[in-house]
């Protein structure tokens, strides 16, 4: 008796159908498995066996063979137990074909029968949606609030296999989940009226977070860089419903989402360490996974202490901060992994953390300081669009307790500029003024013959590249932006070029 069941699994974030083909035939009792499978799926035989015994269901006694197909399709996880258990159900004639056709099968098996959660439904049900000859899909119950985010397909959370078997053959009916969408998110607990002082580092980086610009903080220990990196995500824009979908997936896949969670509704901040390798900032390994730039995905990448990152690491970041993906190949397959997200390095300016600090005296030597900052490549700050230094405070402002502004006025400044760009690239793929490309630039970034005096004469003085030339324009489009001007003026190119002269005075002097 052949039985075929409909699965799928993941590739990257985008999944595939597979097929579960199981034939039970006569002969020594034996179970044989083909179809590319990874231990983790040859040990299904375990599960399966386990489950069914232990739900007081009958575990065939013959020769069963398991294929998993398209059989040249590396297989891996433990997504395939629910299916392989539902083939070894219908061979036993509990199930029949009707009871298969149309209906999707994921989850993993625990030894008592209960349905355990999976990565990747979310991109299981999304490809499932285009899919006509599949009208619903069963999954952990631990997952069915993930997989209902796709409207326009049923899904039937199962918390166990005779729960299962019931609502297959019409016994008792689970009724399809519904979707909870987004949620509003809470207030940020971290809000910028905490930081005292610092009102240029302040403006910097609501520029970065309405222009979706990088920006480098660099000054003493104790000014308040790390504290102010971690008050960005509160001045983002909220996540529309695409964007909390993707990061949801990439999340998803990465196994980062607690059993029961839905949808992702709010902007992600990751902060790797400095120790961190190559594959765990951008993604890899034998079975690829997403890393910490896909992981950061619509919101912030923070890299405290950037001079400590190995060089080689840094280097690693130039694709996904140009092209916002990541291209993970090996030689069986090529993945791709999303990785459009804001950028915040912080730094001090030399070991010791007090060069051109007027309050304390740097041990530094010349050599030492150059080396230190030597780490950090020409071709990474080109693509830093904001670099501003963030001083130590007065005594008068670490001991003043007057709030500054808050997190909530600087968000509806940042919204209102994003509405803007959303207008004006409403007939194009690209969602910020920092994903222009020189088409958009040519027609947005136009200067008058001042302003372009202005920044060619910038350009000489402080021997900056070509790329550098563009980030100051996508940078001054943003701050027209924010005051809801037409065209670039000379005020808000002046400020742009403002956030380059870092670059000269601290690398290449």
């Amino acid at each position: 008796m052949l039985a075929k069941v409909q699965s799928a699994a993941t590739f990257g974030i985008d999944a595939v159908r597979i097929v579960i083909e199981v034939d039970c035939g006569n002969g020594m009792p034996h179970f044989t498995m083909v179809g590319l499978p990874d231990a983790a799926v040859r040990e299904a035989y375990s599960r399966v066996r386990s489950a069914l015994a232990n739900c007081g269901f009958h575990f065939p006694n013959r020769n069963i063979t398991v294929n998993l197909s398209p059989a040249d399709v590396k297989k891996e996880g433990s997504g395939f137990d629910l299916p392989i258990a539902v083939g070894l159900l219908h061979a036993s004639d509990y199930l029949t074909d009707e009871h298969l056709t149309g209906r999707l099968f994921v989850g993993e098996l625990s030894l008592d029968g209960m349905l355990a959660p999976i990565r990747g439904v979310l991109s299981i049900t999304s490809a499932v949606s285009r899919d006509r000859q599949i009208h619903e899909v069963i999954v952990p119950m631990a997952n069915a609030n993930e997989a209902s985010a796709v409207e326009s397909v049923r899904v039937i959370g199962v918390p166990h296999l005779p729960a299962l078997l019931d609502h297959l053959r019409g016994d008792s009916r689970i009724d399809a989940w519904k979707p909870s969408g987004q949620t509003e998110p809470s207030e940020e607990t971290a809000d910028f009226s905490e930081v005292r002082g610092q009102s240029q580092a302040k403006r910097a980086l609501e520029v970065a977070a309405a222009g979706g610009h990088n920006v480098m903080m660099i000054g003493p220990p104790g000014s308040g860089k790390t504290m102010l990196a971690k008050r960005l995500p509160s001045i983002l824009p909220r996540l529309s419903l695409d964007e909390s979908i993707e990061t949801t997936k990439i999340h998803s896949v990465a196994g980062m989402l607690a059993p029961g969670s839905g949808l992702v509704c709010r902007r992600p901040f990751r902060a790797p360490h400095h120790t961190i390798s190559n594959a765990g900032l951008v993604g890899g390994g034998s079975n690829p996974k997403p890393g910490e730039v896909s992981l950061a995905h619509h919101g912030v990448l923070f890299l405290d202490e950037l001079p400590e990152f190995r060089r080689d690491v840094l280097e690693v970041l130039r694709q996904p901060m140009e092209e916002g993906q990541v291209t993970i190949s090996r030689a069986s397959r090529t993945l791709t992994f999303p990785s459009r997200f804001t950028l915040t390095a912080a730094l001090n300016p030399c070991p010791c953390g007090y060069f051109n600090d007027a309050r304390r005296e740097c041990t530094c030597t010349t050599q030492q300081i150059a080396r230190y900052l030597g780490k950090i490549s020409g071709p990474l700050l080109d693509r830093i669009d904001l670099q501003v230094e963030v001083p130590a405070l007065s005594p008068d402002e670490i001991s003043s307790t007057s709030s500054g502004e808050p997190s909530k006025e600087m968000r509806r400044r940042v919204e209102s500029a994003r509405e803007i760009q959303r207008q004006r690239f409403t007939k194009s793929s690209i969602k910020s003024n920092g994903e222009m490309n020189s088409r958009h630039m040519r027609r947005y970034c136009e200067l008058d013959k001042p302003c372009r005096s202005l920044l060619d004469q910038a350009l000489e003085k402080l021997g900056l590249s070509a790329r550098a030339y563009d980030r100051i324009l996508k940078v001054a489009r943003t701050v027209a932006d924010l005051d809801s001007a037409e065209s670039i003026g000379a005020g808000h190119l002046a400020e742009a070029i403002q956030y380059r002269a870092l670059d000269k005075s601290y690398f290449r002097s």
